[in-house]
């Protein structure tokens, strides 16, 4: 089941709901601040235990955490430089039995728990707030954030400030953009969720669940399981990595639509001239873009492509070529992009999109135009119709290799041949993408990488 990602604002809603449903806020506090302890205390082993508190309710969540080790039997300290500011906070301040100092003695202990700032901070972390975490951090070897980092801004992922890496965050009762957009999520480390029992329901923002992919019907033949056709072009390296990767991530049938058949392409490879394959009625989707080429041509064939009123997936130079003209009187409902950062910066500028930041971008480009975007990189993410964003665990660092974008984009299409649906096909593929990554292991190449998608199919089933 998908999980919720809320924004600040939605967090504050949930909270709010939750209070005015019988709730209050010390027992909301109490259900973080202890569930977030059952975690610190197995990470800390006994071990002693640093507690950040700052002025807020993340502060005050600090101040469980520390009562609920201390009773666990662990040595606790709080480091608090402000009182609290809430009267929950004070109050779970009141219970807190244990030594409270105003800074750092600079002593090393195993464990640190950053609960100064929660998931509302919008400005920079500065200050004695920002010397005191600089200061901890450095003087503890294992850093567990309470809910967000302290100097993340949670709608955004940006960094507000000198950001120390941690090797645990525990989200509070919901996650938040932060904990899967970049930068700020390359320095969360692990991530574990913590329920305080909110009622989270018509969410449209959710973490990706693991697909389970259908093998093919008994009666199942090569067209009805899906013919996808992929557009090769000056460069045919990219686009046979595609057909390596669309071969076996489902497809029924997988060409390569060329004038000449490249003198690397595999056997089992069909090639076939493009105006006779986009012709074909049979054509359930379209790849267009790995290889393709910037100039004049590619523009042709990029107009081809989409006159041919078929489900496609356009990547790589597509997106270069791609602006309001050639997607005139086309179901964009049907269409899926695929760009990497500066390919989504190009899109935004053909499509006058002015936002900032990887996902407004993404957002401002959908409700501009109407398709399906997935926003690939360390941090992927998901938009598309009816509101529906999905974010991604983090895949492999070692998908930071030539080509990879190639295989992902062979993997979509061939889910968009089998069953048409451009949102659903890009969730998969990211799947099957970084399943393959773990299977083919560090220092990989995309061909290799292409080869393990069977294998991340497998796993899918």
């Amino acid at each position: 089941m998908a999980e919720p990602v809320l924004t600040v604002a939605a967090m504050r809603a949930a909270e709010q709901a939750a209070m005015a449903s019988g709730t209050d806020e010390g027992e909301l506090m109490r259900r973080a601040g202890e569930g977030a302890a059952g975690y610190v205390a197995r990470v800390a082993a006994g071990r002693a235990v640093t507690v950040l508190c700052g002025p807020g309710n993340n502060g005050g969540d600090g101040y469980v955490i520390a009562e609920s080790l201390r009773l666990r039997g662990n040595a606790v300290v709080v480091v608090a430089p402000i009182e609290p500011q809430t009267e929950a906070a004070r109050q779970a301040r009141s219970r807190w039995q244990g030594e409270t100092l105003s800074a750092p003695t600079g002593r090393h202990a195993p464990v640190l728990v950053d609960a100064l700032f929660g998931y509302g901070l919008t400005r920079r972390l500065a200050g004695e707030f920002a010397a005191l975490l600089e200061e901890a951090s450095a003087s503890h070897g294992y850093r567990i954030a309470i809910d967000v980092p302290s100097g993340v801004a949670c709608d955004t992922g940006e960094v507000l400030g000198a950001l120390p890496d941690y090797q645990l965050t525990l989200a509070l009762g919901a996650w938040k953009r932060a904990h899967w957009l970049m930068p700020a999520a390359a320095r969360m480390g692990a991530l574990r969720l913590v329920p305080i029992g909110l009622e989270l329901s018509d969410v449209c923002e959710c973490l990706s669940a693991r697909p389970s992919l259908a093998a093919p019907a008994a009666d199942a033949h090569k067209y009805r399981r899906g013919l996808l056709g992929i557009v090769a072009g000056a460069m045919p390296g990219a686009s046979l990595l595609a057909a390596a990767a669309a071969m076996r991530a489902g497809a029924g049938y997988v060409k390569l639509a060329a004038e000449t058949p490249p003198p690397q392409a595999p056997a089992e490879l069909v090639v076939e001239a493009r105006s006779a394959l986009l012709a074909d009625p049979r054509t359930a989707a379209v790849l267009a873009g790995p290889g393709l080429g910037r100039d004049v041509g590619a523009r042709a064939i990029m107009a081809a492509v989409l006159e041919a009123r078929r489900p496609a997936v356009l990547d790589a130079d597509a997106l270069h070529l791609l602006d309001p003209d050639m997607i005139e009187g086309v179901d964009v409902t049907t269409l899926c992009l695929t760009p990497h950062e500066g390919e989504l910066a190009a899109l935004a500028r053909s499509f006058g999109v002015t936002a900032q930041g990887k996902f407004a971008r993404a957002q401002a480009l959908h409700d501009a135009t109407g398709l399906t975007v997935l926003a690939k990189g360390p941090d992927t993410l998901l938009v598309g119709s009816g509101g529906r964003v999905r974010y991604f665990p983090r895949g492999s660092s070692w998908l930071s290799v030539a080509g990879s974008g190639d295989v992902l984009a062979g993997a979509i299409a061939a889910r968009l041949a089998a069953h048409g649906d451009p949102f659903r096909a890009a969730e998969e593929g990211v799947w099957l993408h970084h399943e393959a990554a773990r299977i083919a292991g560090p220092a990989l190449t995309a061909g290799e990488l292409a080869c393990a998608i069977r294998p991340a199919l497998a796993q899918l089933l």
